[in-house]
Order: C-alpha cells, then structure tokens, then sequence
C-alpha cells in the first residue's frame, strides 16, 4: 500500500508560493485584457458598419471554435515565424489566453448589450444623446448587471486555463508543482496540493458568483 507523506513539501514552499504568484497575476492579466478586447470586440458586432461586424464575427468564432491549448502553442511557435518577432513564452500565453477569453466575453457582453428594452436607446435619441452617450449612460450600466455573473464565471475558467501555461514552461503554479514532483518523486502528494490549492483559490469565487445569480433573479 503506498504510504502518503506531506511532510515534504514545505521545503518546496516558495516555489509553489512564487507559482501561485505567478498564476495570480497571469490570471489578472488576462482577465482585464480580455475584457478590453471583448467589450471592443462586442461593440464591433453590433457595429453598423458591415466590415466591422463581419471583422469582430471573425475573431469570436476562430477563437471559440478551437482549443486553448492549440492557441497557446500556435502564438509561441508559430506567431515568431509570421511575424520575424520573437516571442517570449509569456507573452505568447498572455496574448492567447487574453484572445481566448476576450472571445466569450465579447459575446456575453453583446448578449447583455442587445437584452436592453430597444425602446430605451430610442428614447436617448429622443433626448438628443449620441449613441456613445447612450450606450456608456443607459445601456451598459443597465446590460452590466445582467453580465455581472456570466462574466465572473467566464473568468473562473480563465483562471484555470492559466494552468496550461506551463506546457510553455511558463513557471505558473503546475509547473512549479512539476518541478517538485521530479525533485522528489512523490508525484501523487505534489499534485495533490497543486490541486488543493486551485480548489481553495476558486471555490470562494463560485460560491460569490452563484450567490450573485440567485440575487439577480430574485431582483427581476
């Protein structure tokens, strides 16, 4: 029977701490770039301008439509080829990761955005408002609540996308844990913390975003 021993993996301590700071602020990073690129990228779709839509339609569908994993790998290796740029592994995770997730958030916003009573931004035309105004005074703070839980559940997933990283050598948590474990040979109680660890950092956040949901539907 294998005998379980966690005793050493507090000599690995500051390399999982420097892991863990380092997905935290990955997942940071992408989140709010992927925000910008989505909130762009949702406004273009509803854009009048037919390019534009078809530009944003594009971007949303090659991104959806294929995996993560193959993104990350396509921008280190491939992107450097392209472009005669190179590329450092973490830029390359933090351009794939922030166009992946800008993606879906593009259209949770666009969702949220086109759930608005179209009466309302008839009635800010009415009023003598530019779309810009109606859109940033009327329409995005009312559509916001709506995409307020979708939105952190999509960051969620971010968060855990961060952990594909490490295929890059990046030196996020799991590779770190990577590390530990070949250090050691005790793979099984290594991943295990890994693991422990993403579970203890993302749970709360489930726990904040269902309690957002029932709020919200309790509210309409």
């Amino acid at each position: 029977m294998y005998q379980w021993d966690f005793n050493f993996l507090w000599s690995y301590r500051w390399l999982f701490l420097n892991g863990l700071g380092i997905t935290v602020g990955f997942t940071i990073a992408i989140v709010v770039l992927g925000l910008v690129v989505g909130l762009a990228a949702a406004l273009a779709k509803l854009s009048a301008f037919a390019p534009l839509r078809w530009l944003a339609h594009a971007y949303i569908e090659v991104f959806r439509c294929t995996p993560v994993l193959v993104q990350l790998v396509w921008f280190y290796y491939a992107l450097p080829i392209l472009s005669g740029i190179e590329i450092s592994a973490v830029t390359a995770s933090i351009l794939a990761l922030s166009l992946y997730g800008g993606s879906f958030y593009a259209e949770i916003i666009r969702g949220g955005i086109v759930s608005i009573d179209p009466g309302q931004p008839e009635a800010a035309a009415a009023l003598g408002m530019t779309p810009f105004q109606a859109m940033r005074r009327i329409i995005l703070p009312q559509a916001l609540k709506r995409m307020v839980p979708p939105l952190m559940n999509q960051s969620i997933i971010q968060f855990k996308n961060t952990s594909l990283v490490s295929v890059l050598a990046v030196p996020d948590l799991l590779y770190q844990g990577q590390i530990a474990a070949h250090d050691s040979y005790r793979p099984l109680e290594v991943y295990s913390a890994v693991a422990v660890a993403y579970f203890l950092l993302l749970y709360p956040l489930t726990i904040i975003v269902r309690q957002g949901e029932k709020k919200l539907s309790t509210s309409d």
